[in-house]
């Protein structure tokens, strides 16, 4: 009887079978090696998909800073990547978005241009956003609460689930946002001089923004007024 020798190379050592080969009389018998032979060919597969996993992931392991970020802490490497183009953005012409869920708490980005970068699903409590360009830039399902957005544009910024407790948008141009009936600006710090042209808000949204007591002003970049821009009615 002839038999086929196929060896296996897996994580724990060589594993050999042996398979015998059907007789052409008996129907039965080859049916059953053949059922044999594929069992073997498909836990071969699966070692080998095992092992090659196994090995990339020994040659590449995870950068230290996104490891850190994960941990609790946003590290200056996360930052610099953000501000140089690391994060998605829109003038870096290629895609690579922030880790989901990274931790950047007080956070410095303060004058500069972030223009269509990725907050995403991040944690950026009591950042620092004053001044910046952040024009396209998503905060998609984002907690911001605390952070400082004062004389910041936020035109066409994505804030659909974003969490804005204790935000400051004084001055801040904030036009033509995306707003979801999810977005949280319960308990937000200063509206004051902000321009909200074009930024479509729930009766509940529009109701506590115009009740704040600091939905006043004009904005110094657009010349629009804060309360005619959220359509307040006085």
């Amino acid at each position: 009887m002839k038999y086929i020798i196929i060896s296996l190379l897996a994580l724990t050592g060589v594993t050999s079978g042996f398979v015998p080969l059907s007789s052409p009389s008996t129907t039965t018998r080859a049916n059953t090696c053949l059922s044999a032979e594929r069992n073997i060919v498909s836990e071969a597969s699966s070692a080998l998909a095992t092992l090659t996993l196994s090995t990339l992931l020994l040659l590449n392991p995870l950068p230290n800073d996104i490891a850190h970020a994960a941990e609790g802490g946003a590290s200056n490497t996360a930052n610099s990547k953000i501000t140089t183009g690391g994060a998605s953005t829109l003038q870096s012409g290629r895609t690579i978005a922030i880790t989901r869920g990274v931790n950047l708490d007080r956070s410095d980005f303060s004058n500069q241009n972030l223009k269509g970068v990725a907050f995403q699903q991040s944690i950026v409590r009591d950042a620092n956003f004053k001044g910046s360009n952040l024009m396209g830039a998503s905060f998609f399902d984002a907690t911001v609460d605390g952070s400082d957005f004062e004389d910041a544009d936020m035109t066409q910024v994505n804030l659909e689930m974003a969490q804005l407790s204790r935000a400051n948008l004084k001055n801040a141009v904030v036009r033509e946002m995306y707003v979801g009936g999810a977005t949280i600006f319960d308990g937000i710090k200063d509206i004051e001089n902000t321009d909200w042209t074009d930024t479509f808000l729930s009766k509940y949204q529009k109701k506590l923004l115009c009740n704040h007591p600091t939905a006043k002003g004009t904005n110094p970049v657009t010349g629009v007024d804060t309360r005619e821009s959220l359509m307040c009615i006085d």
